[in-house]
């Protein structure tokens, strides 16, 4: 792990990085330093017990843009579910088989780390 400092339009962060990583997704979202402006800091997603067997899962780390999917909705494998707004492009969060949503475990605006469940089906 290394760690860094990264001032952005005057405010300070210090972002830690796991070394070797090759995913492409950041390893940590940046935190605020103590001695930066008050900012707001990326809020996690709160665990949920998942009603479902089959989990979705953040594949990178971002922010709830939009729910597309509602509980007992029917979805076919690849149907999106969830789309997540990380480095300001829209990723769709797609349901991995056929089933009905058993339940959404976050919310628009959530921030979720990459390998969240952000849903689950039946």
């Amino acid at each position: 792990m290394k760690n860094y400092t990264i001032t952005v339009n005057g405010n300070v962060y210090n972002v830690t990085v796991e070394e070797g990583q090759t995913s492409g997704a950041p390893a940590a979202a940046p935190v605020a330093a103590p001695k930066a402006a008050p900012a707001a800091a990326p809020k996690a997603a709160a665990p949920a017990a998942s009603a479902g067997s089959v989990k979705v899962t953040a594949g990178a780390a971002g922010k709830v843009f939009k729910v597309e999917a509602s509980v007992g909705q029917a979805v076919k494998a690849g149907d999106p579910v969830i789309i997540l707004e990380a480095m300001k492009m829209e990723i769709p969060v797609v349901a991995p088989q056929d089933g009905t949503v058993a339940s959404i475990d976050v919310a628009v605006g959530d921030a979720v780390e990459a390998g969240a469940t952000l849903a689950s089906l039946n």
